[in-house]
């Protein structure tokens, strides 16, 4: 006889912000900000500033982490609205 597992998903409850988000996908793929920088052609300075949140992504750097990380640019510039695509991207 099958048993019915007590346990059940737990619900997200955080919202990620753009910079945790591009550190999110950044360490899933397993790259330093130098590795990142080099790949997306955005200096390693601006990605610790993206990601800390210091300056705001714009399109074009948007555009440019999505081709790199091989995900929309919706995922990185609006994460509180793409939370399933995150999840899949992981």
């Amino acid at each position: 006889m099958k048993t019915k597992s007590k346990f059940i998903s737990a619900k997200p409850h955080t919202v990620l912000s753009t910079g945790e988000v591009i550190r999110l996908l950044r360490d899933l793929k397993g790259w330093t900000q130098a590795e990142l920088a080099r790949r997306s052609g955005i200096s390693a300075t601006n990605i610790s500033l993206l990601e800390n949140e210091k300056v705001e992504i714009g399109k074009r750097r948007a555009e440019q982490l999505a081709k790199t990380f091989d995900v929309h640019p919706a995922i990185i510039m609006f994460p509180k609205y793409e939370a399933k695509e995150i999840e899949k991207a992981a």
